[in-house]
C-alpha cells in the first residue's frame, strides 16, 4: 500500500504492507485526509516525529471481527487507550498514560491506503453526510471540547486568538452556542468566512487589556500567549489550543496576580461534534482551498505550510 512518511522534516510516499488486523480493531481504506497544524509542527520536529501521519479522515471499515461495522463510511478518535488505568476507569480515556495516538504517537496515521483503529474508536458517519464536511471530525471535535471545559452562557464575550484552521472552526462553534465571539486575525478573506455564522471579524490592531471574561489562543505561535493574557480580564480564563515545537515563555506575574485561570484543551468528543456537522451549519466548504490525490503528499504539505492557506485535502 502507499503511506505517506515523514523523516527529518522530508515528506514523501512509501510502499508499505498492508498492517495487520489485532483483535478488537478494524482495517480502514482511507477515502479522505485533512492536514492540520499538527501534521506540519510533526515535519518541523514535533515530538521527533517520523512515521506515518494523518488524523483528521474519512474511512470506509474493510475488515472488522464485527461484521456490522464492515462497509460502513466511518471517522475515529485519536487516542487508543489502555482501557485499565485508573485513568480510564474515571473516563480520562483521552489521557490514559498507556495511551497510543493516531498519527501522531506510536501509532500509523491515517495518511495511507490503509489503518487500524479500535472498534470502540469508530463513529459511523451520518447519511448524506459528505467527505468534505465528515472529514472536519476531529477538528470540529476539539472546538467542542471547550464548552466541555468552560461553561458558557448565551450572549458571553469570547476572544478567539488566530483566524487560521482551528481558530475558526472554535470561533464558529462557540458563536453557535450562543457566545459573543471576537476574532482577532490578520486574513479579512477568511475572517469574513466565520462571520457567516456570527463571528465578529476583528483586526489585530484592535487587541487591548482586560477586555474579555475568556480568551481561546489558537495562534499556532509562540507568542500567542502574551497577547491572550493582556487581554485576559482578572480571573478570567484563557482556553490554550496552540501546539507549537519550540518552548512558549511565560510573565508568570502577568498570569498570577490578576489570577488568570490558563486551561490546556486539546481532543474533543466525537459524539458532540457529528451532531454539529450533520446540521450542517459550519460553512466548511469555504474553508477548503485544495485537494490533492494521496501520492503527491509531498506537494500537498508544501501548500498546507504556505502561509495563509486553510484545509488541504489528500484523497486516496
Amino acid at each position: 500500500m502507499r503511506a505517506v512518511h515523514i523523516a527529518d522534516s522530508i515528506v514523501s510516499v512509501h510502499d508499505l504492507p498492508i498492517p495487520a488486523v489485532p483483535e478488537g480493531f478494524a482495517l480502514l481504506r482511507l477515502r479522505v485526509g485533512g492536514i492540520c497544524n499538527t501534521d506540519l509542527e510533526l515535519q518541523r520536529g514535533y515530538y521527533g516525529f517520523s512515521g506515518t501521519p494523518g488524523h483528521e479522515f474519512v474511512a470506509d471499515v474493510v475488515e472488522c471481527a464485527d461484521a456490522s461495522w464492515v462497509g460502513k463510511r466511518v471517522v475515529g478518535e485519536i487516542n487508543l487507550a489502555c482501557n485499565h488505568c485508573s485513568w480510564c476507569a474515571r473516563g480520562l480515556e483521552r489521557h490514559c498514560p498507556n495511551r497510543t495516538v493516531l498519527g501522531i504517537v506510536q501509532h500509523p496515521g491515517a495518511f495511507a491506503e490503509y489503518c487500524t483503529l479500535p472498534i470502540e474508536n469508530l463513529h459511523a458517519v451520518p447519511e448524506g453526510l459528505p467527505d468534505e464536511v465528515a472529514v472536519f471530525t476531529e477538528p470540529v471535535a476539539a472546538a467542542c471540547a471547550i464548552l466541555e471545559q468552560v461553561p458558557l452562557d448565551a450572549g458571553t464575550p469570547v476572544a478567539v486568538l488566530g483566524d487560521g484552521k482551528l481558530g475558526l472552526l472554535c470561533a464558529m462553534v462557540l458563536a453557535l452556542h450562543g457566545a459573543e465571539v471576537s476574532l482577532f486575525g490578520r486574513h479579512p478573506n477568511k475572517m469574513a468566512i466565520a462571520e457567516t455564522v456570527g463571528v465578529r471579524p476583528t483586526a489585530q490592531s484592535e487587541i487591548g487589556t482586560r477586555q474579555y471574561p475568556i480568551v481561546v489562543e489558537v495562534t499556532g505561535s509562540a507568542a500567542g500567549m502574551a497577547d491572550a493574557i493582556r487581554m485576559t480580564e482578572p480571573r478570567g480564563k484563557i482556553v490554550m489550543k496552540s501546539t507549537v515545537h519550540e518552548p512558549v515563555k511565560i510573565d508568570m506575574a502577568s498570569v498570577i496576580v490578576p489570577e488568570i485561570s490558563l486551561v490546556g484543551s486539546r481532543c474533543g468528543r466525537f459524539s458532540y461534534a457529528l451532531p454539529l456537522l450533520a446540521a450542517q451549519q459550519l460553512p466548511l466548504n469555504q474553508m477548503i482551498q485544495a485537494e490533492y490525490p494521496l501520492t503527491e503528499a509531498p506537494a500537498a504539505f508544501a501548500h498546507a505550510a504556505t502561509k495563509g492557506t486553510l484545509k488541504v485535502l489528500l484523497r486516496n
